[in-house]
């Protein structure tokens, strides 16, 4: 048996039993969710239509629907679903797509209440340009996740790697006046910050959890400090970085809907996809990716095959915060367009509950990054259109749906074997 065969033997996922509560909670859930857009959202839409557009580009016309009786076919889906949720016996895939279902009616459902009656029409391509706009940090943070869980260390300073990398993107691209310099400084500060984990949590066996929380602590007293000392004093010099603008590919961002949304956006988008790719086919279709996920299951077997698991961990995190240091390059130079106290603004633990909610894969961290991103732009463009919700409700609302998510849909999800554990060498 060669080494790559035996490795293999380490990574056979166990199944645990499902709970009687567990197995009742989705299908509840997804119950809540009907009545809420029969009768909640369908009994209070105002009268008329709600107008859906889908420019730019031009040619496709809009989408014209009556809001409450939308409301209530959406509502009869979910009741629907959650029934067959509950006693159709369905597999592992299936359940992911009625979940999906539910969530996608629940919005539609939302965006008909929201938009009835009103004179302008709601823009379905700009939600969604915004969408993956606004959740590419936290794609970048789930990501860095992945590695790092998969390599058997618990990352809670991707808030910090963010931060940092938005900070020092700011401050290089603002002196250089290189938006490719500042951006490479800051995937540099990401991986001072992974390496800055991987020596306390590998070398020093410090807790994970709590060193992950120092750090993110750490990061944000320092750069607030140096904000107020060196950034606010030295604005137009220090913090004033321009941003990359849009870069359309050709061909492709002509593509009605679809094109603007995906292919005509600045480099962190395209940056993303790359990281998306690398990481899926790395961890699943490489060397790499057996040895990384071995060391995450059981390193000691790992170890006795030959991989050298303490030296593979310390590469694995702070490559790993590269990819987190982009993602926070992304607020500077890719976005605001100047570093603002905390403005990282708890993405990093929302890429956290991403990767779980994502199963610890790329794709599914990647789906789960996508959701809050969609809640974030949602309650953006809710806020426009006045709507009853107060202000403080919309500004809620990523964060109540990772709580929701990850209390009651998810369901249990095990992570890496040996994730958290220190590894002393034999």
């Amino acid at each position: 048996m060669t080494i790559s065969e035996r490795v293999v033997t380490l990574l056979e996922p166990g199944v645990a039993p499902v709970s009687a509560f567990r197995r009742w909670l989705a299908p509840a859930t997804f119950l809540v969710f009907g009545l809420v857009d029969a009768f909640a959202l369908g009994g209070y839409a105002h009268k008329g239509d709600a107008v859906f557009a889908f420019t730019p580009p031009s040619g496709v016309p809009n989408l014209s629907v009556p809001a409450a009786a939308t409301c209530y076919v959406c509502g009869g889906i979910s009741i629907a679903l959650a029934v067959a949720r509950a006693f159709a016996p369905l597999s592992k895939v299936w359940r992911r797509v009625v979940l999906g279902l539910v969530m996608f009616l629940f919005v539609i459902a939302l965006l008909c209440w929201a938009d009835a009656g009103q004179s302008s029409s709601f823009n379905i391509v700009n939600l969604l340009s915004g969408t993956l706009a606004g959740s590419i940090p936290i794609m970048l943070g789930a990501l860095t996740g992945v590695i790092c869980s998969r390599s058997g260390v618990i990352n809670i300073a991707i808030e910090g790697q963010l931060l940092l990398g938005a900070f020092t993107a700011a401050i290089v691209a603002s002196g250089t006046g290189s938006l490719w310099l500042g951006l490479l400084s800051g995937a540099l500060a990401g991986m001072l910050v992974g390496a800055l984990l991987a020596v306390f949590a590998i070398g020093y066996r410090v807790d994970q959890i709590v060193l992950g929380v120092v750090i993110n602590l750490l990061i944000l007293g320092l750069t607030g400090f140096l904000y107020d000392s060196l950034l606010v004093p030295y604005q137009n010099t220090l913090n004033s970085p321009s941003t990359f603008g849009a870069d359309k590919i050709p061909g492709l961002g002509d593509i009605p809907i679809l094109g603007p949304v995906f292919f005509d956006a600045n480099i962190f988008l395209y940056l993303t996809y790359i990281a998306l790719a690398g990481v899926q086919v790395g961890l699943f279709s490489t060397r790499w990716g057996l040895r990384t996920r071995a060391i995450g299951e059981l390193p000691i077997a790992a170890e006795t095959v030959g991989i050298r698991v303490i030296a593979m961990r310390y590469r694995n995190v702070i490559a790993a915060g590269l990819i987190a240091g982009i993602g926070g390059s992304y607020f500077t130079l890719g976005s605001v367009g100047a570093f603002g106290k905390d403005m990282s603004s708890g993405y990093g633990y929302i890429a956290l509950a991403a990767m779980i909610f994502g199963r610890y894969t790329p794709f599914g961290a990647i789906g789960a990054a996508l959701l809050f991103g969609f809640a974030t732009q949602l309650q953006s463009v809710m806020s426009t259109l006045n709507t009853p919700i107060q202000s403080n409700l919309l500004l809620m609302a990523p964060y109540i749906v990772t709580i929701i998510v990850l209390a009651g849909l998810v369901g249990k999800v095990r992570g890496p074997r040996a994730e958290g554990i220190p590894y002393v060498k034999s």
